[in-house]
């Protein structure tokens, strides 16, 4: 039997790679790939509980993250082809387009 400790231990790994990979990695795409890793971690540890308390309510609340998210990936993407086609690069270290 998995028990709550399983799910937590996990989700707590899973959310640290994505927060290594966001402060480490300078690619725009990578970067928004470890954010979804980061939500997903979140995920696991809100249906982790949801079976714990024998309740839907995380279960649910796991739904509303996912729209979120794929809301976020849509824009997120399209930001980064905008960034590209402006600048021919998805380093964030070389984009200074907010800059003065």
């Amino acid at each position: 039997m998995i028990e709550l400790n399983h799910y937590l231990l996990l989700s707590a790994i899973l959310f640290s790679l994505g927060v290594i990979g966001v402060l480490i990695r300078r690619n725009a795409i990578i970067i928004f790939m470890c954010i979804e890793l980061m939500l997903n971690a979140v995920n696991l540890s809100l249906v982790g509980f949801s079976s714990f308390l024998g309740n839907v309510n995380g279960q649910i609340f796991v739904f509303i993250v996912l729209t979120v998210a794929a809301a976020e990936a849509a824009i997120g993407l399209a930001i980064i082809i905008a960034l590209f086609r402006n600048k021919d690069t998805i380093n964030i270290d070389e984009i200074n387009i907010l800059k003065w």
